[in-house]
């Protein structure tokens, strides 16, 4: 096997996910006394929490690295449907889960990657940029002082035509929230769509209907750095496509994703001490000031963490663990049997699941998504662990109803989900 390809070392400024804020025109290396404040007011309209126009830029910039995407062949398509239909046949005789799901297959560039997470990701990162807004606007009303002297304050007038004075940046921060909360998510998003293989690579949180989906660059790129065969791989995805997808097909699977992200995020709050401490040596006189604020936004996250947090992370967890565990013994079920290269494909497919860049690091602390190789070989030993008692027909019950989610200690013991939700402790005869 060919081992896990790794990043080159950066320095901290260059790997920061945010590195595309300083490139954007108008925003770094600003010279004031030659600004066009009429383009200023247009990067600041934002109908929202989020300047979407700015993160849809930002996510293609950083996806294609400002490079042409080649060009997606109708064969590459037609053999991904095909695989797409074998895998949910297949998945429909091992589980009740797809019976009646016929997914519509998309075959994506990364910009396609980054349209179509865009609008699924919307509401909770509006609700997180909502709260984001709500911090800096606080934070403008509590003792947000900016300390300059006379001398600066007049050069900062001068510079600005007396447009800006030192003590107005603390009320611009607030109007600024869209515009860097913008920056940052579409950051985010073209920093995963390097790396997203399909859709469900992750759990985001996403509203929309389920669809399966392949960014088909990346998938070149993974077969060529570890030997794959395509063909192999692809069945593979296939499965692991369709069966998150029928997943979030049950209409409360989705919901409680959402709900729980959107939770997890709107507990951000505002910590005085700590958020004095990240804003505290912001000079207003140096226009770079707010560009390098958005370099290291897990700053001003760590200044706004809460300890209701950590409740909700657990069951996002547990949640998680549940929904890959489940995806994985259905792949092993099926796919062993049928890919004589299954221990070489499962193998990547872990680590490209685990080893993170720092983008993908952050949207996992951000939105609640921490998973690691524990939380996912606990799933899939619960999911065995309930087959092995009750078989696979016990294990569906899983997707009846909200109700059904194991606890933290149902999940490490099997055997106390079965018997909360009164289901035998043997196998049913056969």
């Amino acid at each position: 096997m060919t081992d896990s390809p790794q990043p080159d070392d950066e320095s901290d400024e260059e790997s920061s996910p945010f590195g595309p804020f300083i490139d954007l025109p108008g925003l770094s290396n600003i010279d004031w006394s030659a600004i066009d404040f009429s383009q200023v007011v247009r990067l600041l309209e934002s109908s929202g929490p989020v300047n979407w126009q700015v993160a849809r830029e930002t996510a293609y910039l950083v996806a294609t690295e400002g490079k042409p995407e080649p060009s997606i062949t109708s064969a590459t398509t037609s053999s991904l449907e095909e695989l797409v239909r074998a895998a949910q046949t297949r998945i429909a005789v091992e589980t009740g889960l797809a019976a009646t799901f016929v997914p519509r297959v998309e075959v994506l560039d990364r910009r396609g990657w980054v349209d179509r997470s865009e609008q699924a990701l919307r509401p909770v990162l509006e609700a997180l940029a909502s709260r984001f807004g709500d911090v800096l606007r606080t934070h403008g009303a509590l003792e947000f002082e900016i300390e300059a002297d006379a001398e600066d304050a007049q050069a900062l007038e001068a510079a600005t035509g007396g447009l800006l004075r030192p003590e107005m940046l603390a009320q611009l921060l607030p109007q600024l929230a869209p515009l860097l909360f913008g920056v940052q998510a579409g950051s985010m998003l073209g920093a995963l769509a390097q790396h997203a293989l399909g859709r469900y690579d992750w759990p985001l949180p996403e509203s929309d209907a389920p669809t399966v989906a392949f960014v088909a660059t990346n998938l070149d790129a993974f077969e060529a750095a570890w030997s794959l065969a395509p063909t192999d791989l692809h069945f593979y995805l296939a499965l692991h496509e369709v069966v998150h997808a029928a997943q979030r097909n049950v209409p409360w699977v989705r919901e409680r994703l959402v709900r729980l992200a959107t939770e997890y995020v709107s507990a951000y709050d505002l910590d005085t001490d700590a958020l004095g401490e990240v804003f505290g040596d912001l000079d207003p006189t140096d226009p770079e000031a707010i560009q390098r604020l958005t370099e290291h936004p897990e700053k001003l996250l760590g200044a706004m963490q809460t300890a209701s947090q950590g409740e909700v992370l657990g069951r996002l967890r547990v949640f998680h663990a549940v929904l890959e565990g489940y995806a994985d013994v259905i792949l092993d079920r099926i796919g062993r049997p049928l890919l004589s290269t299954f221990d070489q494909i499962h193998e990547a497919m872990r680590r490209h699941r685990i080893e993170r860049g720092q983008a993908e690091r952050f949207v996992e602390s951000l939105l609640g998504l921490e998973i690691d190789r524990l939380d996912l070989e606990l799933g899939e030993r619960f999911c065995l662990g309930v087959i092995e008692r009750a078989g696979m027909e016990g294990l569906d019950r899983l997707w009846t109803g909200e109700e059904m989610v194991p606890t933290r200690p149902e999940l490490e013991a099997p055997g106390l989900w079965l018997a909360r939700i009164d289901l035998p402790a043997t196998p049913p005869a056969v």
